[in-house]
């Protein structure tokens, strides 16, 4: 994968660059490290804005990473202060993508450890598993955990998971499961192996 660039970002699915090549997004509850895991996944530090405010990606942002392979930075979901307006648009704007977009292969999906499954996330869960598209979740923030407390959350979450998508312990810190992500990322945007002749919504 080559080092990533900005390409654009959309706030309405006319925006969207064009639907070409593969490429891979990233979705999240708010706070969950969504921006942190995509910029360490991709190898390039400040590529996705990272805050402590939750809620800061409003847009759908995309970075260009090879000749038409993209990863996708798509907003936040859960976060109450934001208003309702703006949280509908949002999700319209989410399912507008997830729903259309041929080319995406592939779904990263950053859970807080901690937190574990929400009803927002099994719900998430839920939609993407019934567009059958490919899922990885990123446990984040895992070095708040002992390495037994993590294990056993981890087992706890896939033991409630309906579909089996990969799942890995996930730290910015200490630099767990970045390699495993790298890896499936680079499955899911190389030619062979997965399919991007998805139909269309």
């Amino acid at each position: 994968m080559q080092t990533p660039t900005f390409l654009k970002s959309a706030a309405s699915p006319t925006d969207f660059p064009d639907d070409v090549g593969r490429e891979v997004a990233f979705v999240g509850r708010s706070n969950s490290g969504k921006s942190t895991a995509l910029n360490l996944v991709a190898g390039a530090r400040k590529l996705a804005r990272v805050s402590k405010t939750p809620g800061r990606t409003q847009l759908i942002n995309f970075f260009a990473v090879g000749e038409q392979r993209r990863l996708v930075d798509l907003p936040g979901y859960g976060f109450a202060r934001v208003a309702a307006g703006t949280r509908e648009r949002w999700r319209q704007l989410i399912e507008a993508y997830v729903v259309q977009r041929r080319s995406l292969v592939g779904v990263m999906v950053t859970l807080d450890i901690r937190r574990g499954i929400t009803d927002l996330d099994d719900e998430l869960l839920r939609w993407l598993h019934a567009l059958d598209l490919p899922v990885v979740l990123l446990l984040t923030k895992a070095d708040k955990l002992s390495r037994g407390a993590g294990l056993a959350r981890q087992h706890e979450i896939e033991k409630r998971l309906r579909a089996a998508p990969k799942v890995t312990r996930f730290s910015a810190l200490s630099r767990d499961g970045v390699a495993e992500a790298r890896a499936w990322l680079d499955e899911w945007l190389a030619d062979a192996g997965v399919s991007a002749d998805r139909p269309g919504g």
